[in-house]
């Protein structure tokens, strides 16, 4: 997997800086998932990466993900690869998530938003954000309203992960690249 032609592709599609970041936090999530289970880093990365690159311009169900899919297969991008970014998307009824890959980009996706958004807030940034302070910010329903935490939730519970747990690594792997998510301390 070509991680340059992904960010390309990324590029090409997608203006919005705050989606860039939020598909550099999947990938970075992504690629530490890839790690931790023995998988090919640099295809689990490109998932994360290339995710969400149609969603500026087809931000309507079913288009997202389904127009992306498409433009992936006439790119030759692996079948693997676009099962995964059609199988995060809950609407997409013909992609159940099967593989780990598949679960995983599902479990990473709303959850680095909502990391994203606490950290946003906190003056030290991700530094040192803790499981437990995203945790209590998923009980304040007006925090982050977009984020659905039952898709949080589900995540953890697909992949098989203590959710916790689940939060801590992500928390970490987007630490990683705190800077280019805007998330460093102020």
């Amino acid at each position: 997997m070509d991680r340059e032609a992904a960010f390309a592709l990324l590029c090409e599609y997608t203006q919005s800086e705050s989606l860039r970041r939020h598909m550099f936090a999947v990938e970075a999530a992504m690629r530490a998932y890839a790690r931790r289970f023995g998988e090919d880093e640099q295809k689990w990365g490109v998932v994360g990466l290339l995710h969400d690159f149609d969603y500026e311009r087809w931000p309507n169900l079913p288009d997202h993900p389904l127009q992306g899919a498409a433009i992936l297969q006439d790119r030759g991008y692996p079948d693997d690869v676009i099962y995964a970014i059609k199988s995060h998307a809950d609407h997409v009824t013909d992609c159940p998530r099967v593989s780990r890959m598949d679960k995983t980009l599902y479990a990473c996706d709303e959850l680095a938003g909502f990391i994203s958004a606490c950290a946003v807030v906190r003056p030290e940034g991700i530094r040192e954000l803790q499981a437990k302070s995203v945790r209590k910010k998923m009980k304040q329903k007006a925090f982050a309203a977009a984020v659905n935490r039952d898709d949080i939730v589900r995540g953890a519970e697909e992949m098989g992960v203590d959710l916790d747990e689940h939060i801590q690594f992500v928390i970490d792997a987007m630490s990683g690249i705190a800077e280019t998510l805007g998330l460093a301390p102020r």
